[in-house]
């Protein structure tokens, strides 16, 4: 849902950057897989240790890569010409995007859990944080397997963008000083429009399979 109306913003904001990358010779592949492993490891050195706000500001800067290199592969060229891909390009683009998507929002769920089950001393807080990791690969499963099947999944409240961009805000605001409950009653909503989002997905496929 975010994606949607976020989009038009953020490729105004990051086009200049992207064809400054162009002129760089830096490739989409290259912004994907630096801005998955900054994130990563941003998450991993900081969220442990209890840095939660300078931790959500390091990972925000690399999320950010998510958008960057989506522009920069749809670029058009110097002559004003449709950008030259493949269509072997673009599906190993697409591939390595949503794979790192997917380890990036595992670790930073499963960052978060660690934090709030060890140093954090709030187990509920974990144990949410864990149903939300789960959840969401359920959810970005049934629409991968969807697709490989030729189906359509890409409803739901609570897709990828939304679930990321509450947690890293709210999980700042903690870090911050924000009340702990306050994040407790986010990973609560979280959880459920997850669990009903891999339902309308389900129900979708039901529907597209059904006679």
């Amino acid at each position: 849902m975010l994606d949607r109306y976020a989009r038009g913003l953020f490729t105004a904001l990051f086009t200049p950057l992207a064809r400054a990358l162009r002129r760089a010779g830096v490739t989409p592949d290259v912004v994907t897989i630096v801005g998955s492993f900054g994130a990563i490891l941003s998450a991993l050195i900081a969220y442990p240790m209890g840095h939660l706000f300078w931790g959500t500001v390091a990972v925000t800067v690399f999320i950010f890569s998510d958008m960057l290199d989506g522009i920069l592969s749809r670029l058009p060229e110097e002559d004003g010409s449709e950008p030259v891909r493949t269509e072997g390009q673009k599906a190993w683009g697409s591939f390595l995007d949503s794979t790192l998507d997917r380890v990036v929002d595992f670790v930073l769920f499963g960052a978060v859990t660690f934090w709030f089950l060890t140093g954090g001393g709030r187990p509920d807080l974990g144990a949410l944080a864990l149903a939300n990791l789960a959840l969401g690969g359920v959810v970005s499963y049934a629409r991968a397997k969807a697709e490989s099947l030729g189906l359509e999944a890409n409803v739901g409240l609570a897709e990828r963008s939304e679930r990321i961009v509450l947690l890293l805000v709210f999980t700042g605001f903690t870090g911050l000083g924000l009340t702990p409950w306050v994040l407790y009653g986010v990973l609560w909503v979280l959880a459920i429009a997850s669990a009903f989002t891999a339902l309308q997905r389900v129900a979708l496929v039901r529907a597209q399979t059904r006679g």
